[in-house]
């Protein structure tokens, strides 16, 4: 299966952290790296007062099932550094599930695709340079459509190399 992930990090060196995340997701089982796009400084969303993060997308195929993924995730998260914190607060690496094929899930604790995805720049616009006719199957629109929309959340500034 097919899944569009998303990546942040505004603390520590933030572009080994990305490098870190990256590394730790290509060696879940029955999971490989896909795609990634380039790394963007995007101003923080939600909580202002941070510092700015670096953000990209990668595409996984894996043969887990969403809760697995989301559980390995969380695992990786915490080996990299992130402490449960203020909501949209800094972070050394955020992971989100943000599109797996058609799924539609809402549980307790996963939500596919992610509620917020769709007014996010800092999610929209890296997520559109490696798959731009992925289909979001709550709108039937595109991401690159959804990424060409007007008043998308945060300033991204594509960067060529990471700090």
């Amino acid at each position: 299966m097919a899944v569009q992930l998303s990546l942040g990090s505004n603390v520590g060196v933030r572009g080994r952290n990305l490098e870190a995340a990256l590394a730790a997701l290509g060696q879940l089982p029955e999971t490989s790296l896909t795609r990634r796009s380039r790394v963007y400084e995007t101003e923080p969303y939600g909580v202002r007062e941070q510092p700015g993060f670096l953000n990209m997308a990668v595409e996984i195929e894996t043969g887990l099932h969403p809760l697995e993924l989301l559980e390995a995730i969380k695992a990786i998260e915490g080996r990299l550094g992130r402490r449960q914190a203020q909501r949209w607060g800094p972070r050394e690496i955020d992971i989100d599930i943000v599109l797996w094929d058609d799924l539609i899930l809402d549980t307790d604790t996963l939500t596919v695709p992610h509620p917020d995805f769709r007014q996010r720049a800092f999610v929209l616009i890296p997520l559109s340079e490696i798959a731009p006719e992925a289909v979001d199957p709550v709108t039937g629109r595109t991401v690159a459509q959804l990424a060409a929309q007007p008043g998308l959340q945060g300033q991204v500034l594509r960067l060529d190399t990471g700090d």
